[in-house]
């Protein structure tokens, strides 16, 4: 897969801006603060609907400007597919494939590809389980697309389900309440189960890979494994079956303390993933370097994974190299110095290994793009 070209019309702090690329690598140079960044947060953005930056699309849209323009065009196995995102502060934003309106998730979700590494990939292995979750469930959602509506089906129930129990306030639920609040008991556990068993099945498929690269890249013997963290799930084989009843009966068991606090504490937006080092934790254990071998190794995993599945995604390095060190670069370069295409962002083209710097492009002030 490959990207032939972006076009950006009020999108950060990108006025006007239009790239072609090559097959092979594409290296974006500029100084901070010229919108590096914002090019691979505008290409995630057509991935996934989502940004990989922020929670809320308002900051994605020029100051002053009401709305903003996102179109990419890729191609995968000599098919095209032009991507076109209308984002707009007033009313819903709008999607477009190949000049046809988009109305699903999954109807986009997988038609372009891409694995980004960042320096905000350390927080995976240090920050929130949100961070985790966010990206075992991407994971997911390129691997098998329809995982895209079992996702947005389980973020509804749990809005309900949440807003429901806030309005009832602490008092004891009444018959009616109680009624409703089964009715969302049911699609949260059918979508959520559905949800924990996907997650399952890509943490197996991840397993492998990850362990591979956690020795590849750290360049010792520390075995690096993950493994679902839940506190309701019985065992993490489970069949669908199974996991149901679980949810189900942690709902029931906590039944007093969600009506108490107002909010629904069982449930797959609750998990965890639990990434081990030599055995310990990875979080709170592991060094600066070691952290930074481990959140390399997930994201090469999703790669490798997703190569095997499908053929090459686009793989994005944005202002990484000067967060590594030359052992971590050297073996990181090994890996991906034949990816079908790879772009890169970096600061000081001195950064980049020699046998990945491909195509320059320097960014100017006004934003626009200079080839080389």
């Amino acid at each position: 897969m490959k990207i032939k070209a972006i076009s950006l019309h009020n999108f950060r702090n990108h006025k006007n801006f239009h790239l072609e690329f090559n097959t092979g690598v594409t290296t974006i140079v500029g100084r901070n603060g010229l919108g590096k960044t914002n090019i691979v947060e505008a290409i995630n953005f057509a991935t996934s609907l989502s940004s990989h930056r922020v929670s809320s699309n308002e900051p994605l849209i020029m100051h002053n400007e009401q709305s903003a323009e996102v179109v990419v065009v890729a191609q995968k196995h000599n098919r095209q597919a032009k991507i076109s995102i209308s984002l707009n502060r007033n009313q819903n934003n709008t999607v477009q494939l190949n000049d046809a309106p988009v109305r699903r998730p999954r109807d986009i979700v997988g038609v372009l590809q891409v694995v980004i590494f960042s320096p905000e990939d350390l927080d995976l292995v240090r920050g929130d389980p949100s961070l985790r979750r966010k990206f075992i469930d991407t994971f997911m959602m390129l691997y098998t697309p329809r995982v895209a509506d079992i996702k947005q089906d389980y973020d509804r129930a749990l809005k309900q389900r949440n807003s429901l129990l806030k309005s009832n306030g602490r008092k004891t639920l009444s018959e009616t309440v109680q009624q409703t609040l089964e009715v969302w008991d049911e699609q949260l556990v059918t979508y959520g189960a559905q949800l924990v068993e996907h997650r399952l099945k890509s943490i197996e498929i991840l397993k492998p890979f990850i362990q591979h690269f956690g020795d590849v890249i750290s360049g010792n013997n520390e075995p690096l494994d993950i493994a679902y963290s839940s506190s309701w799930l019985q065992n993490q084989s489970s069949s669908l079956t199974e996991i149901s009843q679980d949810f189900y009966e942690s709902l029931n068991v906590r039944r007093n303390e969600e009506v108490d606090r107002g909010i629904t504490l069982s449930g797959p937006h609750r998990d965890d993933l639990l990434l081990t080092l030599n055995g310990a934790p990875v979080k709170g254990y592991a060094s600066h370097g070691q952290s930074w071998s481990a959140a390399i190794a997930l994201k090469m995993a999703t790669f490798q994974a997703l190569r095997e599945h499908d053929g090459d995604p686009i793989l994005i390095l944005d202002d990484v190299f000067a967060e590594l060190d030359a052992a971590r670069r050297e073996r990181l370069t090994q890996l991906i110095h034949d990816v079908e295409q790879t772009i890169i962002t970096v600061a000081n083209l001195a950064d980049v290994p020699q046998l990945l710097q491909g195509t320059h492009v320097w960014l100017e002030d006004s934003g626009q793009d200079v080839e080389s």
